[in-house]
């Protein structure tokens, strides 16, 4: 067979197996076997020095023919492929529009977050400003600026996770690490007092650690926020006044409070806030142990001695300081019966506030 025969064999053979072609991969195929570096049309071309030179011109005629009529198949080939494909995706893929929609959840505060925006918002209200602190803390400001020595009994009762780094530097004279995770942050109220001069209205929010084993109402972890007032003629009546008014706004007007004598190292006189019972309106029941009566806080004026440790003359000022942890807070006001389902992350709880 002449070359220019086999030319147009090759010619007739590409094109039906270009119509052929069921997807753009099979259309490639014929392309590479055709016209490829090692194809059947080119290997002609490459060869066009080997041919005799009288036969140069027909068979360089019939071959740049061949290709144009190829590569034009190819070209209409494979828009109509691509067309159809594009179509196959497409309904493939389709959205029924009709369907109703897929919506993520919209999320919320957790509600310990919550209830600590809404105390100190109410203090807010009041002229309070907001001071976050170090939740790792020194001993000193955690307990001795606080007029709780190393051997106070207190201290015992508020043992925490204390740090030491890896060659034991950070400890004090008697070999104990000074440096812990707070047990209160009381100590704020320490640093703000050493960087500002009164009055000072202040509350302080935050995480703070205790070694406490969870129960219905302890966890090792909460959230507590303390308050502190310092001002001139500043007095027990100031605190009732305050409380009073924050219980109420937290638990609703019709709520009644109470003060009953209590210690704390760094007030005095000290006492805790009760409220009346949520549940038994004072008439006394199970949740408030029969008495009608449920405790808030705790609070009390300002020790003259802690004054002493920040230069603050107790002549001649006075204030009030006060603490509640924002879990039992929460509990009393949505009469949560465990502290511990408010971390546990039960949805199902979590979702009703």
């Amino acid at each position: 067979m002449s070359v220019v025969g086999s030319i147009e064999e090759i010619c007739t053979s590409a094109l039906g197996a270009i119509e052929n072609a069921e997807n753009s991969e099979a259309l490639d195929a014929v392309r590479v076997s055709v016209m490829g570096k090692k194809g059947s049309l080119t290997s002609i071309l490459k060869s066009m020095g080997q041919i005799p030179k009288e036969q140069k011109a027909e068979v360089g005629k019939a071959a740049n023919s061949a290709k144009k009529r190829i590569e034009a198949a190819l070209e209409a080939r494979f828009a109509a492929l691509s067309a159809a494909e594009l179509e196959a995706k497409m309904s493939a893929e389709a959205i029924d529009i009709t369907l109703p929609g897929k919506s993520r959840p919209i999320g919320t505060r957790h509600l310990i977050n919550n209830m600590e925006a809404q105390i100190c918002e109410i203090f807010a209200g009041l002229g309070y400003v907001v001071v976050a602190g170090p939740e790792v803390e020194t001993q000193y400001y955690n307990f001795e600026a606080l007029n709780t020595p190393a051997d106070h009994p207190a201290r015992g009762l508020q043992d925490s996770f204390y740090i030491v780094d890896a060659t034991g530097a950070q400890t004090n004279v008697r070999g104990e690490s000074d440096v812990l995770l707070r047990t209160q942050t009381s100590g704020t109220q320490i640093h703000v007092m050493e960087s500002q001069r009164p009055p000072i209205y202040m509350v302080a929010p935050g995480k703070v650690y205790r070694k406490d084993v969870p129960d219905p109402s302890h966890l090792p972890q909460f959230t507590q926020i303390e308050g502190l007032v310092v001002d001139k003629g500043i007095t027990f009546g100031d605190l009732k006044g305050t409380l009073d008014y924050f219980c109420k706004k937290m638990f609703g007007e019709e709520r009644k409070t109470r003060f009953r004598p209590h210690f704390f190292p760094f007030t005095e006189p000290s006492v805790e806030a009760d409220v009346s019972c949520g549940i038994c309106h004072g008439e006394g029941c199970r949740f408030c142990k029969g008495t009608g009566w449920v405790e808030v806080l705790g609070c009390g004026m300002v020790d003259p001695n802690v004054f002493g440790f920040v230069d603050i003359d107790p002549e001649e000022y006075s204030g009030f300081a006060f603490g509640m942890g924002v879990e039992r807070i929460a509990c009393l006001k949505y009469n949560v019966p465990d502290l511990r389902m408010l971390v546990e992350g039960d949805m199902r709880f979590l979702r009703q506030f």
